[in-house]
């Protein structure tokens, strides 16, 4: 079954097709009935949890259209856009924010690329550089909520939702510092043209332009934990705030653009549901007919040392994080991963967080790291170039993946706090 899917992918199959291609080839060595194809595929489907990820894929598509993503550059580059380096750190900062209202890192690249690739580049800094930042920085959208990463496994592994959105906070901030720092040493090669300081009454404006887009995280997180609505409520209060935002307050979303949006979030979502379907099946394969038992074995012959576990973990995420998306490594590698993170005593709340952080990284890692592709195409550079000026990124995120690893603090700490 892994040989199959190793082979598909090494051919360039989509992963969903590829998944459901080795599931069937399983099937048959098995002799299980093809009827439970469709029935498990379908059952995988249809969770209203779910229902979640098109309401932020269209939330996404909504902000990224109303003018919400420039208010937040032009605040985030006043407030620190005359330090040295600032243009950096403001792409890290309005990546965090954007991070809180897509819950997707390529949505995050591709709303901020635009303005922020070709104004670093002015500044004085490498093209390659600015492609790479951007990536890196648009990996936080699947692990400061609301992520649709986490609306996944929390439904995989039967976590709550909202507290993983909470468990997220901390360990996204801290990815993004690594960033920054990292960021900062790399800009000094670079001759940087700094601007002048802000005035107050520009702060003041910029502001109060930014402010709606800078609320909506809050609405979204305030209504959750406020016991307003649920997380998939929270998805579909987030489509109608945007609209509000872009056709009557900025009114920079047209109405007569609103069909194409809702047809392109369709198309996304479409996406995403066919591999949570396809890997569904091939999930029901490893637990079923006891692969997920034997692999688990296999791991703990090696240690049962919980830190040691949670290294060989990472480096298989990592692995796998160059190859597949993390929809379809959560079903994949969460039913071989239950059982061992239940017997060494490992906090499926944290270790959510781990699996994302992880994941998050495979979006910036060759051949598969699909942030660096949309970063390529906004950038107009090749994929070669970028993968060389990841690398300084690349470390700050495996510091930041150690850090949220071995201190559980940082993921639980704040739940805990809030009495969760």
């Amino acid at each position: 079954m892994f040989g199959s899917l190793f082979i598909l992918l090494i051919l360039n199959v989509p992963i969903a097709v590829s998944l459901a291609l080795s599931s069937v080839v399983t099937l048959f060595i098995f002799d299980i009935p093809l009827s439970i194809f469709p029935f498990t595929m379908y059952t995988a489907t249809a969770k209203f949890t779910l229902l979640a990820i098109p309401f932020f894929i269209l939330a996404g598509t909504i902000m990224e259209k109303s003018g919400i993503s420039k208010r937040l550059i032009n605040f985030a580059n006043l407030v620190v856009g005359h330090l040295k380096g600032g243009l950096a750190i403001v792409t890290v900062l309005t990546s965090c924010f954007f991070a809180a209202i897509s819950g997707s890192g390529p949505a995050t690249v591709a709303a901020l690329g635009n303005m922020l690739v070709p104004a670093m580049e002015e500044s004085g800094y490498d093209k390659g550089m600015s492609a790479a930042l951007l990536s890196a920085s648009g990996a936080i959208g699947i692990i400061i909520p609301p992520s649709i990463a986490f609306v996944v496994y929390g439904v995989v592994a039967q976590v709550s939702i909202g507290k993983l959105f909470i468990a997220g906070i901390i360990p996204g901030l801290l990815f993004g510092l690594m960033l920054i720092v990292a960021s900062l040493i790399v800009s000094r090669k670079y001759n940087i043209k700094q601007t002048g300081a802000a005035t107050g009454k520009q702060l003041r404006k910029a502001f109060v332009e930014a402010v709606w887009g800078i609320m909506t995280p809050v609405i979204i997180l305030g209504g959750i934990y406020g016991g307003i609505f649920t997380p998939t409520e929270a998805a579909g209060v987030a489509v109608f705030y945007g609209l509000i935002v872009g056709l009557f307050i900025y009114r920079d979303l047209k109405p007569k653009a609103v069909p194409s949006l809702l047809v392109e979030s369709s198309v996304s979502s479409a996406v995403v549901m066919l591999i949570v379907a396809a890997a569904s099946l091939f999930a029901w394969i490893i637990t079923t007919q006891g692969i997920a038992r034997d692999l688990a074995d296999v791991l703990l012959s090696i240690t049962s040392n919980k830190y040691g576990i949670l290294m060989i973990i990472n480096i298989i995420l990592l692995i796998a994080g160059c190859f597949i998306d993390a929809v379809s490594a959560y079903y994949i590698l969460m039913p071989i991963f239950l059982p061992i993170l239940n017997i060494v005593g490992i906090d499926l709340l944290h270790f959510g967080v781990v699996m994302t952080v992880n994941l998050a990284i495979g979006q910036i890692t060759p051949p598969v790291g699909v942030n660096l592709y949309v970063a390529c195409g906004i950038a107009d550079i090749g994929i070669n170039r970028i993968s060389k000026s990841i690398v300084p990124f690349l470390v700050a995120s495996l510091v930041a993946l150690l850090l949220v690893t071995y201190l559980p603090i940082l993921s639980l700490g704040l739940p805990a706090l809030m009495g969760m």
